[in-house]
């Protein structure tokens, strides 16, 4: 064979060869469990908690339990019950419970005089949880004149060489005397969002005048429930009772109030479709069939006894009968946290930087299994493991990943709670921390972890290296029930070749380029596109 033909094969095999072999920005060094038996891992494990312990002296001190060092630990107690003395001074909501809640679980003692004082702060005045309200609705025709819309000026938009109103309308309803209202974020989202940088300013409009705008301030919002607290300077004529969501089935008779497509004061009725769809990162939402249109969206979801149920939140005008709402119970459970956040207003979530479903007992709901942590993370630093199963945090029972994210709407990131699992059916506990959840878990997942592991939260299959030659050829070693990997039919023993992957920052989503032989198409070379949104509701 001519020499040159020789070369070009070698070259074009080469280059074959390097073309399955593609970098994929796999992290250089993976998290290794802390080994408190070695001098050197401890005596670096003291140095990182005292550079950490005046900055984030909540997680110094998790840290210093971990590693059951008693003069770390009465360093790092003293330090968050000074912050938290001054945050008694301050009267900041947030971090008082934060080192309270953390203290106590660590065993501290307190004396009466500061768990009075922390009892009296974390039961402030917070709106819509007051045990009994003035200005009760008596009928339909009262709760039209309990709601209000939102107007959102954003000034002049050009189109064509034309000026236009730029007017963002939504709903919102009063759930406290002193004019505390509750809307949507997206509504008010040219308001808090840093990114927009127009023209914006906040109104409502009572039914009663619909000619007045009534300058409005928004207290506190939440991109991930699609919430808003806001408030404006006068006494509304009726307040809305907060009713529980608890008691509301499938085939419920319920009512919305809005201002479809500018038509304010409109009541729409309809009934409960489902209370389970996962359309947010955390918890479920009700499905409703009561018409709902562009305009409604932060407005009331009723039920018979004229109980505030749901907030609307998304509608698919293109299909009839398909609308949302966010369960009342999740706008309590935020209120507190809602009303006293004093910083930037958004709500922060928490998560232990782990993966998991709902376990179950035969048919019954019985704890949160942990099908992955993330290297480094909090779950894998308090030492659990795939396969365990969370069956109470802070003395509160756990039955189902619902369960989970619903106890910890509650909580402050930077908070320290014990934990109870069973692990090969034996009951154990934990210490665990709860981090800042950040707007793409899956990023910050990939980043720190191997694609053999990574690939479980992103798409449910567990891998194993299936090459020496191409580090990017795997066999598929498990498949997790429901995941994305079981809807797209693989199997144990299938084998994957990753051919490339990117982050598309806009839409949110990770994408693999892939290769495989699957098993049940005859091991046939199939080349495919998985997809991944950047967060979802089984990353905790």
């Amino acid at each position: 064979m001519n020499k040159y033909i020789k070369f070009f094969i070698f070259q074009l095999y080469f280059i074959l060869f390097l073309s399955g072999c593609v970098s994929l920005n796999q992290p250089k060094k993976i998290s290794d469990p802390i080994n408190y038996s070695d001098e050197n891992v401890v005596e670096n494990e003291i140095k990182t908690i005292r550079e950490i312990r005046l900055e984030d002296c909540t997680k110094a001190l998790w840290r210093a339990k971990l590693l059951n060092n008693k003069d770390i630990i009465l360093e790092c107690q003293n330090i968050v019950y000074m912050k938290l003395e001054e945050a008694l001074e301050n009267k900041n909501y947030f971090d008082t419970r934060k080192y309270y809640l953390s203290l106590k679980t660590v065993n501290f003692n307190f004396d009466s005089e500061i768990e009075d004082k922390v009892f009296n702060l974390s039961n402030s005045d917070v709106p819509g949880l007051t045990s009994e309200n003035p200005k009760p609705p008596k009928n339909i025709s009262d709760c039209l004149n309990a709601t209000c819309t939102i107007w959102v000026d954003r000034g002049i938009q050009v189109k064509n060489g034309a000026g236009y109103a730029d007017i963002i309308i939504g709903s919102g309803f009063f759930i406290d005397k002193r004019g505390y209202l509750v809307t949507n974020h997206h509504v008010i989202e040219s308001m808090v969002n840093p990114k927009y940088e127009g023209f914006s300013r906040l109104y409502i409009k009572l039914l009663s005048d619909s000619d007045t705008k009534i300058p409005a301030k928004v207290i506190g919002f939440d991109p991930v429930l699609d919430l808003a607290l806001l408030k404006v300077e006068i006494e509304p004529e009726y307040v809305l009772s907060l009713g529980s969501s608890k008691d509301l089935s499938v085939g419920d008779k319920v009512s919305a109030i809005g201002t479809p497509i500018g038509l304010e004061g409109t009541l729409t009725s309809g009934i409960v479709s489902a209370t389970d769809r996962k359309l947010t990162s955390l918890g479920n939402v009700f499905q409703i069939d009561a018409a709902i249109n562009s305009g409604n969206s932060g407005g009331p979801l009723i039920d018979e006894n004229l109980n505030v149920q749901a907030v609307v939140f998304a509608g698919m005008l293109q299909f009839q009968g398909l609308n949302f709402a966010v369960p009342v119970e999740y706008l309590k459970q935020e209120l507190p946290v809602l009303y006293n956040n004093s910083d930037s207003g958004e709500v922060i979530h928490n998560w232990l930087c782990g993966y998991g479903h709902t376990y179950r007992n035969g048919n019954k709901k019985a704890g949160l299994e942990v099908q992955y942590v993330m290297p480094g993370g909090s779950a894998f630093l308090s030492g659990l493991k795939s396969g365990d199963v969370i069956t109470e945090i802070d003395g509160n029972l756990i039955k189902s990943i619902d369960d989970y994210h619903f106890l910890m709407m509650k909580y402050q990131y930077g908070t320290i709670l014990n934990c109870k699992f069973l692990r090969d059916n034996e009951e154990k506990t934990c210490l665990i921390f709860l981090e800042n959840r950040p707007k793409d878990p899956l990023n910050q997942i990939y980043k720190s972890d191997l694609i053999c592991n990574s690939f479980v939260p992103i798409f449910g299959m567990k891998l194993i290296p299936a090459s020496t030659m191409n580090h990017n050829s795997y066999k598929i070693e498990s498949i997790i029930k429901g995941s994305v990997a079981d809807q797209m039919s693989f199997s144990e023993n299938d084998f994957v070749t990753v051919r490339d992957v990117k982050f598309d920052n806009d839409k949110e989503y990770f994408i693999a380029q892939i290769s495989t032989q699957r098993r049940k198409k005859g091991f046939l070379d199939i080349s495919m596109i998985l997809s991944a949104s950047y967060d979802s509701p089984y990353y905790f």
